[in-house]
């Protein structure tokens, strides 16, 4: 059973405080409200407010105040969410006046990743994130023990975290660290050693559709929900890139806005596929009428985690869910953007071509000399690159191929010899007429030059 359907459904107050940088189109609440309910409570008020500035007591004002603790005991609500992140004084004062429990964004953010963890790391992951998010707000969560109620924010890792005092947190936390730290190690290394494959990982914003795409371009069966954050865990499949050849596809979890810092580190690991790929696919809902806000959010996620560098092509999905006009709305702000519908297959075999360019930067044209014999290496020039033509002298073989470059260190051996093409590539392909695959696609033609 999922954990979020185990605990009662609670009535919760939706708060935003809209400040002067803060940016949205139609609903402010609209993604609190997808985050609460993911959470698996009931929504039974709403309320906003514009400021210039946070009120330092209460992050309200006195008069909405005073109004949300009406509205609460008219709903008889067992939560308020806010849509901002509180201090733990602010989060003391507000439970106090309404004498309801009051999260914040960040608190039911991890409380989701809490219920839908489901690997011993993803479930780490969150225990740390948990425990460094409440490390300095134990001391409100003893004076309320008594009459707070279990549920939303409370879960996984959060229901003993009322039990132990700072000591044993801090020392948690460096145990948590620690495991973290050697997961992370393993997961370098596994990565590592799938070097010899050409990697493209999925990024995006939570709900984009990457896993649909993912399923969609692999034949596999990973669960899609049409919630948020439905995938925790990186996934990697193997994908038959029409033209190409098989490359290493992986879906990762999603970004949202103000995605806590604790939670970002503590799934370092998990994105370890993203951190290595050689290309990400960068898929963004475009029938949301947020979707440029969430363009950005995930541009400055990446960045955060230090692979904003990374080739990257911007994949708008769900395109069979918008009309023309806001199609070309989005076509405009991103002219090199692939239109896709993962759900239709609409646009896939454009998207197949583009990887298969962007791909084709790291590869070289090489002739690679051999004995006849060397059985391995033949398998491993077919397997991972483009084997374009075939030569023998005596036990010799010159094989004509396209490889990865980052193959070359596994392709090496006292009996083999690896040099630039003695012909340009496009001699070559004109003479065997299938170096591009059947329909003349795959990965642009280079030169000696090139390299």
């Amino acid at each position: 059973m999922n954990r979020v359907d185990s605990v009662a459904s609670e009535a919760a107050i939706l708060v935003g405080v809209l400040l002067p940088n803060a940016e949205t189109h139609g609903d402010p609440l609209e993604e609190l409200e997808g985050l609460a309910t993911t959470a698996g409570s009931r929504i039974v008020g709403q309320m906003t407010q514009r400021r210039q500035s946070p009120d330092m007591t209460t992050y309200l004002g006195k008069g909405k105040v005073d109004e949300l603790t009406q509205m609460a005991a008219a709903a008889d609500a067992d939560v308020i969410i806010f849509d901002n992140d509180l201090s733990p004084a602010q989060t003391r004062n507000l439970e106090e006046a309404t004498k309801v429990k009051v999260l914040d964004r960040s608190e039911l953010i991890l409380d989701i990743f809490a219920s839908r963890a489901q690997t011993f790391e993803a479930r780490l992951a969150v225990e740390l994130a948990q425990l460094q998010y409440s490390l300095p707000r134990l001391k409100q969560m003893w004076n309320h023990l008594s009459r707070l109620k279990m549920g939303i924010g409370m879960r996984g890792p959060g229901e003993k975290q009322l039990e132990v005092d700072r000591r044993l947190v801090e020392k948690r936390i460096a145990d948590l660290r620690h495991e973290l730290k050697v997961i992370e190690q393993r997961k370098q290394r596994e990565v590592a050693a799938r070097a010899d494959r050409m990697t493209v990982s999925l990024v995006g914003y939570t709900n984009a559709g990457k896993s649909t795409l993912l399923n969609k371009l692999t034949g596999a069966t990973v669960l899609t929900e049409n919630r948020l954050f439905a995938t925790l865990d990186t996934r990697t499949r193997r994908w038959q890139l029409p033209g190409w050849g098989p490359v290493l596809l992986s879906d990762t979890v999603g970004f949202i806005r103000d995605l806590p810092h604790h939670l970002i580190a503590s799934f370092k690991a998990t994105l370890e596929e993203s951190r290595q790929a050689d290309l990400l696919l960068h898929v963004a809902d475009a029938s949301n009428p947020a979707a440029f806000d969430q363009i950005a959010v995930v541009y400055h996620v990446l960045e955060d985690l230090g692979i904003q560098a990374k080739d990257t092509l911007l994949v708008l999905n769900k395109v069979d869910a918008i009309d023309r006009p806001a199609l070309a709305g989005l076509l405009g702000r991103y002219p090199r953007a692939l239109p896709i519908s993962a759900h239709s297959g609409q646009g896939l075999d454009a998207l197949a071509d583009a990887v298969s360019q962007a791909l084709s930067h790291g590869f070289l044209d090489v002739d690679v000399e051999t004995r006849v014999d060397n059985g391995r290496l033949l398998a491993m020039l077919s397997s991972h690159g483009e084997v374009l033509s075939k030569r023998y002298t005596d036990s010799r073989v010159i094989v004509h191929a396209r490889i990865p470059q980052r193959a070359l260190s596994h392709m090496r051996g006292p009996d083999t010899e690896i040099r630039p093409h003695a012909k340009p590539l496009a001699d070559s392909s004109q003479a065997n007429g299938h170096a591009h695959g059947a329909n003349g696609q795959g990965a642009p033609k280079t030169s000696d030059n090139d390299h």
